[in-house]
């Protein structure tokens, strides 16, 4: 592992800040730069450039020249060329995950493994290239019909700041393989990534295949606008997940996966994250010591060095907006169980950190309890009747995941069969597994991703029929 010492000659590596279209970098049309920084000192990275709505017509009008293009090569070869992505980003894992740490604020140990979370995603879609089948229907002997799967075009891509580079990448896969063209916007507070990958395999591709594009606001607002020209979407928003333990699961296990979970790492920046942790009562004071000695085992630390456990908040908006969350579950009579504060230590002193927190005796009408906080603040609730605990799991607007603790696989299936969530896991917690369809229910998204079905999602059915008469 490369140590934060590296990080100079990788962002050196960086030389290009513009925008990336039509298969070379420009500066933004209306000419506009902004700063990004790094979350662990707020000091600054550098400037890139923002983009307009003129450098979106453009990157888009480059982009459907560019389709034509990669739409017209056979799915084979844009396998070939998708393994060499794949490749490449491997050999260039190290680099990538400190310029991720260092624009993020995430520890570099677990950036490398996004990195190479990215690469097998690129692998994965590549091998499902000859996948985009479509099926014959019988109509008699006097005709033949079927239909056949097409690319939809010019994809745009929307990448949130917890795991910049891994969705940049990863996110790019489906749409590629489908033989779309795909424009990436790159989150505002850690872009730098995503540049570097323009870098790194713009030349595989045709020019305007792939279009990486700055600092054009996004939000809920794209699904409004979408309606508009009626474009399909595949969304991923979020979550207030929950994790259930019930009476005879193992203390020990529960307390283990609770502060797994809540990916502390990331200092609770995942949207998969288990915030909610309603535990039964016979097991509830056996799991909270549990659960505060774990979580004080992870220490906030600069991002860039290898042994950090714990990072930065991604920016100090963000620091605030968890530090208003904190005060309010004071406020509104938790106990608070570990953290609250920020560290002590000096060196960290100008940095977004905070301890990891956990607040137990929590009731389901706090705002920590209901309300997706996306930093490292864990609530923990008693249940004893499991249907107001299930109607409790079930009151937010959220459906991303949730994870069930049980000796007992009735109860478990039970339990997965009525909370109403897009992915469950059973004695387990915060792993994904590529080719099973992730995604949420409610407000936490639409359609499925990391599967076929996300392939799928990027082409469209056309039919065709041949009259034999």
């Amino acid at each position: 592992m490369r140590t934060m010492t590296d990080l100079a000659p990788a962002l050196a590596q960086l030389a290009q800040r513009g925008i990336y279209r039509g298969g070379r970098w420009q500066p933004a049309l209306a000419g506009g730069r902004a700063p990004t920084l790094d979350p662990a000192t707020n000091a600054p990275l550098g400037e890139v450039a923002v983009g307009s709505p003129a450098d979106v017509d453009a990157a888009v009008a480059d982009a459907q020249r560019g389709f034509r293009d990669w739409s017209a090569v056979a799915p084979l070869e844009r396998a070939k060329i998708l393994r060499r992505i794949a490749q490449i980003l491997r050999e260039n894992a190290h680099e990538l995950a400190l310029i991720d740490a260092a624009n993020c604020g995430n520890p570099v140990r677990e950036m490398v493994s996004d990195a190479n979370v990215a690469a097998a995603q690129v692998e994965f879609f590549a091998g499902l290239v000859t996948e985009m089948k479509g099926a014959s229907i019988p109509m008699g002997p006097r005709a033949v019909n079927f239909s056949v799967r097409e690319p939809v075009g010019v994809v745009a891509r929307i990448v949130p700041f917890n795991h910049p580079f891994m969705f940049a990448a990863g996110k790019s896969a489906a749409p590629l393989a489908a033989g779309n063209a795909v424009i990436v916007k790159p989150p505002d507070q850690a872009p730098l990534s995503s540049l570097r990958l323009a870098e790194l395999i713009g030349g595989l591709l045709p020019a305007g295949v792939v279009a990486i594009i700055g600092s054009v606001p996004a939000g809920r607002a794209v699904m409004r606008a979408a309606s508009d020209t009626v474009k399909p979407l595949l969304l991923e928003l979020g979550g207030k997940n929950a994790l259930i333990a019930y009476p005879d699961a193992d203390p020990d296990s529960v307390a283990a996966a609770v502060v797994a979970g809540m990916n502390f790492t990331w200092c609770g920046q995942s949207c998969g994250s288990t915030s909610r942790a309603f535990v039964h009562e016979a097991i509830y004071d056996a799991v909270l010591p549990k659960v505060r000695e774990r979580a004080a085992a992870f220490r906030p630390g600069v991002p860039t060095d290898p042994a950090t456990t714990m990072g930065a908040i991604v920016s100090r908006e963000q620091l605030v907006r968890v530090r208003r969350y904190i005060d309010s579950a004071r406020e509104q009579g938790a106990r608070l169980l570990y953290g609250g504060t920020t560290p002590d230590d000096p060196a960290l002193a100008r940095g977004n950190f905070v301890l990891p927190t956990v607040f137990c005796d929590v009731t389901p009408a706090m705002r920590i309890a209901r309300e997706e906080i996306f930093g490292p603040v864990l609530a923990v609730l008693r249940w004893s009747d499991e249907a107001s605990m299930l109607d409790e799991v079930n009151a937010v607007d959220y459906g991303l995941t949730c994870s069930i603790w049980t000796r007992d696989i009735g109860t478990a299936l039970s339990a997965a069969s009525r909370v109403r969530v897009g992915f469950v896991w059973i004695n387990e917690v915060g792993r994904h597994f590529l080719g099973t369809p992730f995604g949420g229910v409610k407000q936490s998204g639409l359609g499925r991703e990391e599967c076929l079905a996300e392939l799928l999602a990027f082409t469209q059915e056309k039919n065709i029929h041949i009259g034999l008469g």
